[in-house]
């Protein structure tokens, strides 16, 4: 399958440029039916070492998955895959994107919020293939988020 390994060129800003693969492209690269764009996105940062995940991804994956393979391919994730923590910091800088996306008018669930601001603290890109992030990349301080891949 996979193997963790490190990366080849230099750190951004001193840290391993990372992208965090958000749950609704899991869900794509992991079904026989999901999208075969961002399979091949997902394939490619598996294959690079660049894709990561959080706690709360793997809580979602873990609570949707069907059958032995799936789970099968989630315990190799946790075996490979760099888990970016969410600690105070990201509760907070999730707190101050939902205050400014709710100043903006704009309304993400707070799954998606939390996964938002988990990428920005640690300087990670986002894959997706939720609208919801669309709304976020454009509140505040979000650039990073702008860089949100998504299903067409």
């Amino acid at each position: 399958m996979w193997s963790r390994r490190k990366r080849s060129g230099p750190p951004v800003g001193g840290v391993e440029a990372l992208l965090l693969v958000d749950t609704s492209s899991w869900i794509h690269f992991l079904r026989p039916d999901g999208d075969p764009g961002v399979h091949a996105r997902v394939e490619t940062a598996l294959e690079s070492g660049d894709a990561c995940w959080c706690p709360l991804v793997q809580l979602e994956l873990w609570n949707g998955a069907r059958g032995a393979h799936e789970r099968s391919v989630l315990r190799e994730f946790a075996r490979v895959l760099p888990e970016l923590a969410i600690s105070s910091e990201v509760w907070t800088k999730a707190s101050e994107l939902a205050t400014q996306a709710r100043a903006r008018g704009v309304t993400a669930p707070a799954t998606d919020v939390l996964i938002a601001a988990c990428a920005l603290h640690h300087g990670a890109d986002l894959e997706t293939a939720d609208s919801d992030f669309d709304h976020l990349a454009a509140v505040g301080d979000s650039t990073r988020l702008a860089q949100v891949r998504e299903v067409d």
